[in-house]
Formats: structure tokens, sequence, C-alpha cells
């Protein structure tokens, strides 16, 4: 009888070792504990947090039937870190976890990806480089948010901040949109977005928002110093007491008839020009 793909053994793809004392986790895909919010889905997402946060991940569920090459080194990792694997039918996967699953999530009870702010500090204490920051302000969409994450981490940013309040937050989508990104850029949500600025300030970082009646066009603008870039929600954009706390504002030109951009395209626009000054 021919094995799985997880049951086949000398594998000679260089990775972790197989941790013989973890815990095989042999419940039903069915358990009450496997709530919603306990899932990543999605091929590259869960890539990612078997590379970043194996220990987090307590079973993965694969497509009855499927073994293609995408997700083959999947599940030859999670074999490798011991990981309990599970074949199930796609109306119990989309059930479990919802959303467009690609065939494959993992369950992650204690993946814990959002930082605080003390967090923050140490970061830029620990940078060997003029800091690059995204600040996002009343960013709701987590298609949104998993966009920004995703061109973020493209462009190198340091860390990307939000504020706990009317935000979105890490979720299993936002981690999909992301394809990965959600497991590699430092993801940080404050109480306080205003008093985070400040200290940002503090540090001699640089406040520059998005604004689009301002009149100095980005490409005129110095992004080459440390810098916190701050983009606020479509329809609003920054916050008053968020507009405040910026040294300084910008534009991205507009020759259409569209008003504006939605905010993932923003930040690629800012983000990459930043890059291009700094190289």
């Amino acid at each position: 009888m021919k094995k799985k793909p997880w049951q086949r053994h000398g594998s000679s793809d260089s990775g972790p070792a197989e941790r013989k004392d973890r815990p095989r986790h042999q419940g039903n895909a069915d358990e009450p504990d496997s709530i919603s919010h306990d899932w990543v889905f999605g091929l590259h997402a869960v890539e990612a947090v078997l590379k970043h946060n194996a220990d987090s991940v307590q079973q993965l569920l694969v497509l009855q039937g499927r073994s293609d090459q995408r997700l083959l080194p999947l599940i030859e990792r999670a074999t490798r870190l011991n990981i309990s694997i599970r074949e199930v039918d796609r109306a119990t996967l989309d059930e479990q976890v919802g959303g467009v699953n690609q065939g494959v999530a993992a369950l992650c009870p204690n993946l814990k990806l959002e930082r605080s702010e003390g967090f923050l500090e140490q970061l830029l204490q620990g940078l060997s480089h003029p800091a690059l920051l995204l600040v996002l302000d009343g960013v709701t969409d987590p298609h949104n948010l998993g966009a920004c994450l995703r061109t973020a981490e493209a462009a190198g940013v340091d860390a990307v901040i939000v504020p706990k309040d009317k935000s979105a937050l890490m979720t299993p989508t936002v981690r999909k949109v992301a394809c990965g990104a959600a497991e590699s850029v430092p993801f940080i949500a404050v109480t306080n977005l205003a008093r985070t600025l400040k200290m940002l300030q503090d540090n001699r970082i640089w406040i520059m928002g998005a604004a689009g009646e301002a009149e100095q066009s980005i490409y005129a603008t110095d992004l080459k110093g440390p810098l916190a870039l701050v983009l606020g929600s479509e329809g609003k954009g920054m916050r008053r007491l968020t507009r405040e706390h910026c040294d300084h504002v910008f534009s991205i030109p507009m020759a259409g008839e569209v008003s504006s951009l939605n905010v993932s395209v923003s930040a690629g626009v800012c983000l990459f020009e930043a890059v291009r000054q700094r190289k």
C-alpha cells in the first residue's frame, strides 16, 4: 500500500529535526477547543507559522486526496516536527476554518502575534539602521490590513503599528491575506496611538502622514531618515489627534478622477518611495 506523504521517513531535505518529546494532539477535528480563531489557513500562512512559530502548532489539517508539490513541503516539515496531521474532507475543513483555506490549516491555540508598546521600545533600541515603521490609523478591514502587512514585509519595514481600538487586529483572515508576512513583521497594537507617536518622536523618529489635501507631494518629501509613515482609513483619513502628532504631511499625486487609493496601495506607494530614496 502506498504511504501517505506524512508517513514517509528519512527525507533528505535539510530542516529542523523531529522533536520526539513533543506531545501529539490526538483529538478529533470536531473537538470544541478547535475554534475558528485558533486556525491559521492558506499555503503561505501555514508555511510561515511552521517556519517562525512551529511550537504554537498543535495540529495540521489537510484536504483529503491533496498531496501536490505546493502542499507536500508543508506536510514533510510538519512530519519532521512531530505535529499531528489529519486528512479531512472539504466540508469539514471549510466548517472548521472558514475562508479560502487552499486545502490546509494549522491549529495554533497559543499563537500570539500582537506585540506591546514595550516590545516596540526594545526593537527601536536594537536597530542598527534608520527605522522604517508603518502606522495604520483606523484601518478596520482585515483584508486591507493583511495586504498592508504583506507590502510592509516586502519593503523591509521594522514594525507595523495600529491602535487597539477601532482597528483591525490579527485574525486568521489577516494572516491568510498577508501570505506569511504576519509571522515575520512585528505587529504592534497600542493602547494610545498619540502617546506612541510622541514616544517615537522622543526617539528622534520623524512622523510623516499621508493626507490627500496636503500640498507637498510624497516625491518632494525627504524619507531617508528614521521614519514612521502614517496612513489613515480610506474614507476619513487620519484622525485629528493623529494628524496633530505628525511632523509633516504629504499627498500622493492623483491624475485621474478617483479621489483616493486603497490603503494597501497607498502603503505600497509610500513605502517603496522611501525604499527608493534610501537606496
